[in-house]
């Protein structure tokens, strides 16, 4: 009888190391055999899509070879295919782009018009995606062993839907994974085994899910192998909730009842299967939370941790020395890249440092293309890429295989779900090979200056909101000679900041409320996914700082030293390298924060009734 559970746990072991060598041949093959699965995807979507009013419409009339594909199909931004998405999302249910049913829209973080960009899609892409989910762990399992035997504590949070007047969903792209069947009801991986009951993350309100989420996670904290959120600013968000709500949370665990502010009947059913009376490990987390430093608070309260899986590229790469604080130097893991329009690749090397991670793209997600770009010359060292291609520039498009080492391309992709040739806006950079697929580096999102979360403001966006700003400084005959930006985030949640250098000719002073009106007109200027991210607290209140006057000369003059050109400087919109900042901050005089929210509403309402109208 003792002998039983040996069976079973033998038979259990071998069940997983089997399926992981399944998933690793399966890469194996389509990075050897990359070219031809290419093409065999490529001609998949056409030929099942051949009659499809956007590509008759283009002039491509049932051909599925790469040479008439490229020859006939323009490459597009999200602007050129607005019109065809708007009538699909006002009930046009004929084959547009796709001839299988576009099931939902995915919005995108990045936006359009100041509105959320929506992504069609159909039921089966999430097969595609579960199954890139599905090769994370047999990769992540050659590098660190034994993770089956326990527990992974990720912060997984569903957002905001709507429908459009045709009735379709529009809501992001986790969260239509998460409300899923292939998520809600997946068998039972102990690689998808985590602390945060299904309904807990499935919570609506923000609080209840990470209040939930965190007592969860708290109460199985020797089970936890391995931490994580989507995004590094996430996660630092839960242990900052935890900095403010650990009596509560400990209160719960001590008494094992649920505080009455977790209203949710499904969410409190499903804690309180888990939550029972331990007034020792609320002992051990008062302790651990009580002390001065919060260094190494996550190995300290989950012992067994053996890395963070959280997003540090790009952008994100801001939030490595505050995940470092947290966890005492733990592996930050990236495993995978993906975004609204299309699931893309993996991380073959997930323990490398974050500077060198490198995707993988998955030949069999979609068809891809490359569009080298440019650093233009200067000071700023930023990327060109133009808005619209002519036609030579669109001859320049390369294929998966046929990518440089060390060239950056911008992203365009093919998709089963009707997008043909469309410039995602991601900028890679060739970092190495598997067999014979690229390995990429993410560079940066195109155009973008200032990102805190899920936020991606461009400079133009920027230049008009500091536009409408100004306007308050006019009664005081006061203008704005120069500005610069920068995106804090040794605050938390991260804000934006404003370096501001003035000229006042009239003799009244500014009073300080002037300059917070400043602050919020720049807020409601911006896009509808900062706005949300603010409403949500996923970013702090924006801070303008001014400056002494002259500021901007030592800028420039610093710039100089290091090199730049002083007939091709100009002020850079936004400032990342250490020395600027501490140059700026130097001299600032005085600062003033946004006094409170700016407006934020249901997503959609506004671009849909444009159309309407």
């Amino acid at each position: 009888m003792p002998e039983a559970p040996k069976d079973q746990a033998h038979q259990e072991a071998c069940s997983v190391a089997e399926s992981n060598k399944r998933k690793l041949e399966f890469i194996e093959d389509v990075t050897r055999n990359a070219d031809e699965v290419q093409k065999r995807v490529l001609a998949e979507i056409l030929s099942r899509n051949a009659d499809v009013e956007y590509l008759k419409r283009q002039g491509l009339t049932g051909q599925v070879d790469r040479h008439t594909f490229k020859k006939t199909m323009p490459v597009v931004t999200y602007e050129d295919i607005l019109p065809d998405i708007n009538r699909i999302a006002n009930g046009d249910m004929s084959p547009i782009l796709c001839s299988r049913p576009i099931s939902e829209f995915l919005t995108s973080s990045g936006t359009s018009g100041g509105e959320r960009k929506m992504m069609p899609t159909i039921e089966e892409e999430l097969g595609r995606r579960s199954l890139l989910y599905s090769l994370l762990m047999p990769v992540m399992s050659q590098f660190v062993p034994g993770l089956d035997k326990g527990k992974g504590m990720y912060f997984l949070f569903i957002k905001c839907e709507t429908k459009t007047p045709g009735g379709l969903l529009a809501r992001p792209v986790l969260t239509s994974y998460y409300k899923s069947s292939h998520f809600k009801n997946r068998p039972f991986d102990p690689y998808t085994n985590y602390t945060s009951p299904n309904e807990t993350i499935l919570c609506p309100d923000s609080y209840q899910s990470m209040y939930s989420q965190m007592l969860c996670g708290l109460c199985q904290n020797k089970e936890v192998l391995r931490v994580g959120a989507v995004f590094a600013s996430g996660f630092i968000r839960a242990i900052r909730f935890l900095e403010k709500h650990w009596t509560l949370l400990c209160h719960d665990i001590r008494t094992g009842t649920l505080n009455s502010l977790i209203t949710d009947p499904s969410v409190r059913d499903a804690v309180l299967r888990i939550l029972k009376p331990d007034p020792k490990l609320a002992d051990f987390v008062e302790s651990e939370c009580s002390k001065e430093s919060w260094q190494g608070i996550i190995t300290r309260l989950w012992p067994n941790t053996k890395y963070i899986d959280v997003i540090v590229t790009g952008t994100m790469s801001q939030y490595i020395p505050t995940l470092d604080y947290y966890s005492n130097g733990l592996p930050l893991v990236c495993t995978m890249y993906a975004s609204s329009e299309c699931y893309f690749g993996v991380n073959l090397n997930p323990l490398c440092k974050p500077s060198d991670v490198a995707y993988t793209l998955i030949p069999t997600m979609a068809y891809f293309e490359f569009l080298p770009v440019y650093r233009n010359n200067g000071i700023s060292n930023s990327i060109a890429i133009p808005r619209s291609l002519n036609e030579k520039e669109q001859q320049e498009l390369v294929d998966l295989v046929d990518v440089k080492l060390g060239q950056e391309y911008e992203l365009v992709v093919t998709t089963y779900a009707g997008l043909y040739r469309y410039r995602v806006g991601d900028v890679l950079r060739v970092a190495g090979f598997k067999n014979n697929a690229p390995q990429f580096n993410f560079v940066c999102r195109k155009n973008v200056v200032l990102s805190v979360d899920t936020d991606k403001t461009d400079e133009v966006q920027l230049q008009n909101a500091v536009k409408n700003a100004v306007s308050h400084l006019m009664p005081f005959d006061a203008r704005l000679t120069e500005y610069t930006s920068y995106a804090d985030t040794t605050t938390i949640p991260g804000h934006y900041v404003l370096y501001w250098e003035l000229i006042q000719n009239g003799t009244i002073p500014i009073p300080p409320s002037v300059f917070e009106d400043c602050c919020l007109t720049i807020e409601e200027s911006l896009d509808t996914v900062y706005r949300q991210n603010r409403v949500f607290e996923a970013i702090g209140p924006l801070e303008i700082k001014i400056v002494e006057a002259g500021t901007f000369d030592k800028l420039m003059d610093y710039a100089i030293s290091l090199g730049a050109s002083i007939n091709q400087y100009k002020t850079p919109r936004c400032v990342k390298f250490a020395p600027i900042v501490e140059l700026l901050n130097s001299r600032v005089v005085s600062s003033f924060f946004s006094p409170k929210c700016p407006k934020w509403t249901t997503p959609g309402l506004k671009q849909w009734s444009n159309v309407i109208d």
